[in-house]
């Protein structure tokens, strides 16, 4: 049972980080960005690269994925988001977003290759330790760091309470005079920053492989559509519920049911609770 359960948690932990990095853009700038879980790639094989090929020590090279990260949010705001918004309010980013993230994809393959790399052991540990692995507990101890980060940061601090105007009303907040388009920046930089963490802690369970991002963008979309979308908690229950199910599926019928479990469960929650578990409906203007 434990072969099933700890995996599960471990790779849930990932889509619900990969979730969590959704609600952080989309609460100042209401987009769903496709590039998402790319940021958790980044993460996954600038940590590999500062780590195992540069030899530095195991705080640099997270600072130094967690940078990275932060600058292809940024950039994705300021390319791919900015334009868009001030000239439509149609569903164009879906676009912009897809193909940045697909010049992206292909740039990082170029570089680091196409094949998996395993990534460096960040704590000293035997490769017996089964169960106890770090590969398993990293990404799990990553998300609750992430997740309670998040609600201090909203709750405790000035500029997150300031995320909070602009995701209620962007144009009030504007009148009051916020920069709403460099708070809609920092958020991304913020989930950059977010996405790349995790996908440093989960380095050892998905290895340095240039084409996770689109299935963590994926599976970080369903947890955070199960969950409810603005929620933290609802991204980490629906991240966590999704990772137990697909580890499950893995164990009973083969890795090549995941996909069909992942939309089912999508597809179930929203025919019966289409707002998620936890997000709130809304009411209907007549």
């Amino acid at each position: 049972m434990l072969n099933v359960i700890l995996p599960g948690l471990a790779i849930g932990a990932l889509y619900a980080a990969t979730g969590i990095a959704y609600n952080i853009m989309f609460s100042t700038s209401k987009v769903l960005s496709i590039s998402t879980g790319h940021l958790c790639m980044l993460g996954g094989i600038f940590g590999a690269f500062f780590i195992g090929q540069l030899g530095l020590p195991i705080v640099v090279g997270l600072t130094g994925a967690v940078l990275v990260g932060m600058a292809f949010g940024y950039l994705t705001e300021i390319v791919a988001i900015r334009r868009v918004l001030a000239r439509s309010d149609e569903h164009l980013w879906l676009l912009s977003t897809l193909g940045l993230a697909t010049i992206l994809q292909q740039a990082i393959g170029l570089w680091w290759g196409t094949e998996p790399r395993p990534f460096p052991r960040v704590v000293p540990q035997d490769f017996s330790s089964g169960l106890w692995d770090q590969k398993y507990w990293l990404p799990i101890a990553a998300l609750l760091v992430v997740a309670v980060g998040m609600e201090l940061f909203v709750r405790k601090t000035m500029l997150g309470k300031i995320f909070v105007a602009v995701s209620e009303d962007a144009f009030a907040a504007r009148a009051r005079g916020i920069a709403t388009d460099r708070i809609r920046a920092l958020s991304y930089a913020l989930a950059g920053a977010v996405g790349a963490f995790a996908g440093f802690a989960a380095g050892q369970l998905t290895y340095a492989y240039f084409a996770v991002g689109l299935i963590l963008t994926l599976n970080g979309f369903i947890a955070l559509a199960v969950g409810g979308l603005g929620s933290t908690i609802g991204a980490v229950i629906g991240g966590l519920a999704l990772g137990l199910l697909t580890s499950a599926a893995t164990a009973l019928v083969g890795g090549q049911y995941v996909n069909t479990v992942a939309i089912g469960l999508l597809m179930l929650v929203l025919l019966m609770k289409p707002e998620g578990i936890f997000g709130a409906s809304k009411a209907r203007p007549v």
